[in-house]
């Protein structure tokens, strides 16, 4: 009997591993396609002087002086943005503009969620 119960506990700790993994890949996965897809991906950002147009409003666009500075987003601007809208299922310090842009961070909060509720119930469910 002692042996069943020691198996689910292992079985639940696999579930929330897996869980986890899974959360990680939607975090880099969407920062792979917000970084690749804002305002024509890295290379069109890069021939711009600033970063002026595009999906997300970062807060560097809206400090005076950042614009003749030639501030560009990098991946990490894009990772942190995925992982707030995994983490708060919506945007924090970041507005979204475009279409796009507010689909793909519905369909990561919902993958995020979903992530989170379904293992969370599985382990409890298990223990």
């Amino acid at each position: 009997m002692q042996r069943s119960g020691a198996l689910s506990v292992r079985f639940a700790e696999v579930v929330v591993a897996i869980g986890n993994l899974r959360w990680i890949a939607n975090v880099l996965v969407f920062a792979s396609w917000y970084w690749r897809l804002d305002a024509g991906g890295p290379n069109q950002r890069d021939l711009r002087g600033a970063h002026t147009d595009g999906a997300f409003l970062f807060p560097q666009m809206l400090i005076p002086g950042k614009q003749k500075g030639n501030w560009r987003p990098g991946f990490v601007d894009y990772l942190f943005l995925a992982f707030n809208s995994s983490t708060a299922f919506s945007p924090t310090d970041v507005p979204v503009l475009s279409r796009w842009a507010k689909l793909m961070m519905m369909t990561q909060a919902l993958i995020s969620l979903g992530t989170v509720v379904v293992i969370a119930a599985r382990a409890v469910n298990i223990l």
